[in-house]
């Protein structure tokens, strides 16, 4: 089943962001590899592609996992989540309908 997991970063995080980017983006890379991405990204700060400086505000990832203590467990343990990037996370399964 899918699942969302949306984070909320805690204020100013860029710089633990540029941090651990690679480790989470790598951790990502790895379900992608097995098909299980819908979407995943950051939320720009400001109403921009690119928001430099102002960073970010949090993240969403909508993939593929076998139960939702899988999907918790996998984003308890994102590199952002223990490195303190992320104030909170909520998982949710969801029903994908569109396109």
């Amino acid at each position: 089943m899918w699942y969302v997991i949306y984070s909320e970063d805690v204020e100013n995080s860029l710089a633990l962001r540029k941090q651990t980017r690679a480790a989470h983006l790598e951790r990502i890379q790895l379900l992608v590899d097995q098909g299980r991405v819908l979407v995943a990204g950051p939320c720009p700060a400001i109403d921009i592609e690119d928001p430099g400086e102002a960073g970010f505000t949090g993240s969403l990832v909508i993939a593929e996992f076998s139960s939702l203590e899988e999907a918790q467990k996998w984003a308890d343990t994102d590199p952002y989540a223990l490195a303190g990037v992320y104030r909170k996370v909520s998982v949710k399964p969801y029903k994908k309908v569109l396109p």
